[in-house]
């Protein structure tokens, strides 16, 4: 039988109560702002209130979501005039029978520690993720699987209860620790009743009722689990277009144009041209299918349209750059005020008062100028020595009080001015060159050419962090057409651009390139 096997069979008899007469350890993995103490106190007066001696302790985890503070408690039945238990202070590896985790990623590391074994420890955890600063560093995806946890939670704990604990607790008007109170209720891992566990919540005295809704809804999922995965949601349709008669019938000259298009390079299209249509104009999105056009002219079905299909996303993508304009317009749009006052919770007695952090370089100022007073400026160091004592400064503007929020309306309202100034010079003339070296590829290598389409992935964000992903993308496609000749240029291309997007220091991106001219 392999252990599989045993850890199945061992999940599917009825469920264990913990050993009464010993200590039961439970501990909390929680970052900040997830309720990890009061779901710990919530836990010992629940322990203390029903005849156990308890006992909670907490090590904090680093700020910045770089670790998670341990909630740690012990508890045991305890009788009025029997001497109280000797607690420990720390979980131990192996030796915890349930363990609480308020994220996805913090049970991978429950489980990478040692403190959940098959033989003993019910895991609890939301399925929800709230990006570790490791992962917002990686200048690519560096998001962790989900999926890698899940598997590896199935296999390393006797029980393991998953469910976004998150939502389910914002859609009943209260924060995760009240839902991850109910699943522990809910998974009887705990030799105490419903009632006995919202009675804790009663004697804390604040949000109880938001807390009870979230608590019982909690209890029900884990108390009741779905005999399969629950199925995946229908994709939403696309939301209806809407606007002057005259716009719309551009819109749908557009989109007929779109629907033209192989099936393939039609299913990214179509959000590309959305894309550039809302980031300029309809004109702006007859000049991006224009590209495209030019691209699918090169293309072939035989090779299922990959070179289009790729190239409608990121012909997309660097049309709709960020400039000051952009970020502008996107701190003022109403949807995204509607977005922060629902993830704070913000109701109509509170007052919402909202900074935003504004550090335009020179280089974003002068991007502004006309093109050929820009290109003189930004060539002149002393004027660029001005523009940077003057304005590169960091800037709080309260965008809930008018005059810092008109100051940015208007600035997010110059895209009528945005084809006349020099970024957007530089901008198409960056993406001319680039569409014009990958066309050039193809005849003689199809995959390479496809491989420097995807390059412009590396392209992104704005200020800082755009200059350099556009320099390690110049840097990976000069490295690339340096070995244009090899049959594997496709597969170094790859490499280089996976490479520089390991670090933001670009020292994975070095020692590729060196490798290659090593070749010479």
């Amino acid at each position: 039988m392999t252990l599989h096997q045993t850890l199945s069979d061992t999940m599917g008899q009825a469920k264990a109560d913990p050993a009464l007469s010993g200590i039961i350890k439970l501990a909390v993995l929680a970052v900040g702002g997830q309720g990890g103490g009061v779901l710990t106190g919530w836990i010992e007066d629940l322990a203390r209130a029903n005849g156990y001696a308890a006992q909670a302790t907490s090590v904090a985890g680093v700020a910045q979501r770089t670790g998670a503070t341990v909630y740690y408690v012990e508890m045991a039945p305890h009788r009025a005039g029997d001497p109280i238990p000797v607690f420990s202070l720390m979980p131990a590896a192996g030796d915890v029978d349930i363990m609480i985790t308020a994220e996805m990623m913090e049970a991978g590391r429950a489980i990478i520690r040692g403190f959940v074994t098959p033989d003993r420890t019910t895991l609890i955890t939301s399925t929800h993720r709230a990006l570790a600063v490791s992962e917002k560093m990686v200048p690519g995806d560096g998001i962790a699987s989900s999926e890698e946890v899940m598997a590896a939670a199935d296999i390393a704990a006797r029980r393991f209860i998953a469910h976004d604990f998150d939502t389910l607790a914002i859609k009943n008007g209260s924060v995760i620790s009240a839902s991850l109170f109910g699943a522990l209720a809910g998974s009887g891992a705990l030799p105490f009743d419903r009632a006995a566990f919202e009675a804790a919540i009663r004697a804390g005295g604040k949000g109880v009722e938001g807390s009870l809704r979230a608590f019982g809804a909690a209890f029900d999922v884990a108390a009741n689990p779905p005999a399969d995965a629950e199925p995946a949601k229908a994709a939403k349709p696309a939301a209806g277009v809407s606007g002057p008669a005259h716009l719309l019938a551009e819109w749908n000259r557009l989109a007929a144009r779109v629907a033209a298009l192989p099936a393939p390079v039609a299913e990214l299209a179509l959000p590309g041209l959305r894309k550039v249509v809302d980031y300029q104009n309809l004109a702006y999105g007859a000049e991006y299918l224009d590209r495209l056009a030019k691209v699918q002219t090169r293309d072939s079905a035989a090779k299922d349209w990959a070179l289009t299909r790729e190239a409608a996303k990121y012909i997309a993508n660097a049309m709709a750059y960020d400039d000051i304009i952009r970020v502008a317009d996107l701190k003022t749009r109403a949807r995204r005020f509607d977005r922060i006052r629902s993830e704070m919770r913000v109701k109509e007695a509170n007052v919402l008062h909202l900074t935003e952090f504004f550090h335009p370089r020179a280089e974003e100022i002068v991007g502004l100028f006309p093109a050929r007073l820009g290109a003189r400026l930004e060539a002149d160091p002393k004027w660029m020595a001005r523009l940077t004592r003057w304005f590169d400064k960091g800037r709080r503007l309260r965008t809930d009080s008018l005059p810092a929020f008109v100051t940015l309306h208007i600035l997010g309202g110059l895209k009528f001015w945005r084809p006349r100034t020099l970024r957007h010079a530089q901008e198409q003339a960056h993406l001319a060159r680039w569409l014009d070296v990958a066309l050039l590829q193809v005849a003689q290598n199809y995959d390479f050419a496809v491989e420097l389409i995807r390059c412009r992935r590396l392209v992104k964000g704005y200020s800082d962090t755009h200059a350099r992903g556009l320099s390690k993308f110049d840097r990976v496609v000069d490295a690339s057409l340096s070995i244009a000749h090899r049959p594997d240029a496709a597969d170094w291309c790859r490499r280089l651009r996976e490479a520089a997007l390991k670090d933001e220091e670009g020292k994975a991106l070095e020692g590729a390139i060196a490798t290659i001219r090593s070749f010479a």
